[in-house]
């Protein structure tokens, strides 16, 4: 709960701000992380004082969900600073500045709405780079007063950019999409799989007892776990296997490098029941390049125009992917 430090005399509230995250911080950490109240992991837009800031202290400002506020707060340790968060509806910075919560308007709104200039005597604010999407510094500085710096990409590197005047090597500079920062996506991505997946799970295993004869419960049991197998296998290629083997699967495209992942999955699966149908060879790689194709939104490496571009190429194969393995595993059924 944001705790109110101060009310200024112009009688705009200051909230207080901690670099220590505590146990309750933690937990709704991993919570976020596997997609439990995720968009309602958020902190009160406005004004927060780090420590005792002074009219010198340095301003930055973030977006409203939680894990963003935390990583800024938390690299500021036995710093004083004031914290100018935006009301981003709960999205990350990189997210927020992509579809304007975190932009131009927003940020000359807050600006004025909580009269930073009875705040600080300088007029600069020092923004997360993966803001800039978003924002037109220029305007922000006709429109307030106060200049836009960019910092660096990682909040780690905010004290190193301090020390050095504000300024940014080119390490500070470079987008990053490690295999750490993609394993700590992976949970949230599943989750999503999984809630489509879980019930298609259940459904091939009822349908797997329709036979010629009639249906047979034992059927539904014997040839539905194999089904469900397939299905999961799927999942995993294209919500865990894709992301964390980004950089090694072929393509640019994340949809191709879902196929690719799909594909390994399925030549797994046939080598482990060398008795299933045909169906599978389409459905898996298909529905693990859709899986696969939905972590651009993870990544920092796409842009809007491109996933758009991406879809409309990998979204008709898709699904004829999956019609043409929904066709096979009709016959099949009808076969028996």
């Amino acid at each position: 709960m944001d705790t109110l430090k101060f009310i200024s005399d112009s009688g705009v509230p200051v909230l207080a701000a901690d670099s220590i995250l505590t146990f309750h911080d933690r937990v709704g950490h991993f919570k976020a992380r596997w997609a439990i109240h995720r968009m309602n992991f958020r902190v009160t837009p406005g004004l927060y004082a780090l420590g005792d800031p002074s009219a010198q202290s340095p301003l930055f400002a973030s977006a409203n969900y939680k894990m963003s506020f935390d990583a800024l707060r938390t690299n500021l340790k036995g710093m004083a600073a004031w914290l100018l968060v935006l009301d981003t509806k709960g999205v990350n910075v990189w997210c927020a500045a992509g579809k304007g919560t975190f932009g131009t308007d927003e940020l000359v709104r807050k600006i004025k709405e909580t009269q930073l200039d009875k705040f600080v005597s300088h007029r600069k604010i020092i923004l997360p780079q993966l803001a800039a999407p978003g924002v037109a510094a220029h305007a922000v500085k006709k429109a307030s007063g106060f200049s836009v710096v960019y910092g660096p990409v990682r909040a780690s590197d905010i004290p190193a950019f301090l020390a050095a005047n504000n300024t940014a090597t080119p390490e500070m500079r470079r987008v990053k999409f490690t295999f750490a920062d993609r394993l700590a996506l992976v949970p949230v991505e599943l989750v999503g799989a999984l809630r489509y997946g879980v019930p298609l799970m259940a459904l091939a295993i009822i349908l797997a007892g329709i036979t010629r004869q009639g249906y047979f419960p034992a059927a539904a049991l014997h040839r539905g776990v194999s089904a469900a197998l397939c299905i999961a296998a799927a999942l995993f290629a294209g919500a865990v296997l894709a992301p964390l083997a980004l950089p090694l699967l072929p393509g640019r495209a994340f949809s191709m490098k879902g196929l690719f992942a799909g594909l390994l999955a399925v030549a797994g699966l046939y080598a482990w029941n060398k008795e299933l149908g045909p169906a599978w060879f389409f459905i898996v790689p298909a529905a693990a390049s859709f899986l696969a194709m939905n972590f651009t939104g993870a990544s920092t490496y796409t842009s809007l125009s491109g996933v758009k571009k991406e879809m409309r190429v990998a979204l008709p194969l898709q699904i004829a992917g999956v019609l043409v393995g929904a066709v096979c595993g009709i016959m099949q059924l009808l076969t028996r």
